[in-house]
């Protein structure tokens, strides 16, 4: 079998196209995958041990993104009290947005009025998208969304997105907190404060069962069971 110069050149020269192209592909998605690890997810923790039930994360919350009265992007719930007195203590649970990974209000948001910020991984909604159908308030598991009553739009805890992040700074909530009982930050980065203190500490998440994958985390409260 005989191959002539001018093939062997143009084998060559095929060769070389193709090795370039993989040479291009193989770097764009090593690009890719650089990119993809740098994606932030913003999760918080919240410390039951550490939380003394003041309130004073609602307030700052409701100061700082102007909820109304009558509704709120969080809440802190007191059990039932431990002990008898005058040893009495409380377990303070905080009940708001989870900024789930699989959110079901996102699936079943009819105008794409839900969604989760591909940058920040939260989870947010576009008032002038929404209509106001009650879709997302109604799948929620964690029933903490509510029709804002001046905007009638779906509103929530958006980790103060678009007022004290969009200025360099913490949620309102987490730099209020005398006790520094919340953690805040990118789950992603293995040295955050955030992802430490999940890996040092016994943790739970509510209705992981249902598939959600929150990014709100508890730690719990000694005298308490965690709560499912």
């Amino acid at each position: 079998m005989s191959c002539s110069r001018r093939n062997f050149v143009s084998g060559a020269g095929a060769l070389a196209i193709v090795a370039g192209t993989t040479g291009l592909a193989a770097n764009s998605l090593s690009l890719a995958a650089e990119n993809e690890k740098k994606a932030i997810r913003y999760a918080m923790v919240h410390n039951e041990q550490a939380c003394i039930g003041c309130t004073a994360c609602m307030e700052a919350c409701r100061e700082t993104n102007q909820v109304p009265e009558g509704v709120s992007r969080l809440e802190i719930i007191r059990s039932e009290p431990y002990g008898n007195f005058p040893n009495v203590k409380y377990e303070f649970f905080r009940q708001s947005c989870q900024h789930c990974t699989n959110a079901p209000c996102v699936s079943v948001c009819p105008t794409g009025a839900s969604f989760i910020d591909k940058s920040t991984g939260i989870v947010d909604v576009n008032p002038d998208l929404c209509v106001g159908c009650q879709y997302c308030i109604a799948v929620c598991p964690y029933r903490v969304r509510f029709i804002h009553p001046e905007k009638k739009t779906a509103d929530k805890c958006n980790f103060c997105r678009d007022t004290n992040l969009a200025k360099g700074k913490q949620p309102a909530c987490v730099e209020i907190c005398p006790t520094k009982a919340l953690t805040f930050g990118d789950l992603n980065d293995p040295n955050s404060d955030v992802s430490r203190l999940i890996q040092e500490k016994p943790v739970y998440r509510t209705k992981v069962e249902l598939g959600t994958q929150p990014n709100l985390y508890h730690i719990p409260f000694q005298q308490g069971e965690p709560r499912r």
